[in-house]
């Protein structure tokens, strides 16, 4: 193949990927015309937003790891300040974390929910890990 049937080549590739991904950003921007992105500590979220009919997601650092997320990040005694929080929520939400007995003891009276999962960012092997999904009570 000749420089020039690279060229080619590569150029219709460029145009066909283009093509392509035209439909698909103006999908997206449909679909998130209304979503607001904030960056604020959870505490600060929570509050803004918390009201009947609203759902969050929340997913902590794992218990136990807090620091791998960065100093000073989410602290061990946030945990039980989530908890508390949680307790007293006017909407509603779900909560993943590693299935540990102290995060059980911390969210008792929640609705406890434990499932298996797989952990694969760490180097090495895939691990087999509890979760739990927590969630508030009926």
């Amino acid at each position: 193949m000749s420089q020039t049937s690279i060229l080619r080549f590569c150029h219709s590739s460029f145009l066909l990927i283009v093509a392509k991904l035209a439909p698909m950003l103006e999908a997206i921007h449909e679909r998130l015309a209304g979503v607001v992105i904030e960056r604020l500590p959870w505490q600060e979220f929570v509050r803004r937003y918390d009201r009947p009919g609203m759902l969050f997601y929340l997913d902590p650092p794992y218990f136990g790891v807090e620091n791998d997320y960065g100093r000073d990040c989410f602290a061990r005694a946030e945990f039980a300040e989530l908890a508390d929080r949680l307790r007293n929520l006017k909407g509603t939400f779900l909560l993943s974390i590693n299935d540990r007995p102290e995060v059980r003891a911390l969210f008792d009276g929640f609705a406890l929910e434990a499932v298996s999962t797989t952990y694969s960012i760490v180097r090495g092997k895939p691990s087999k890990a509890g979760e739990l999904i927590i969630a508030k009570p009926d």
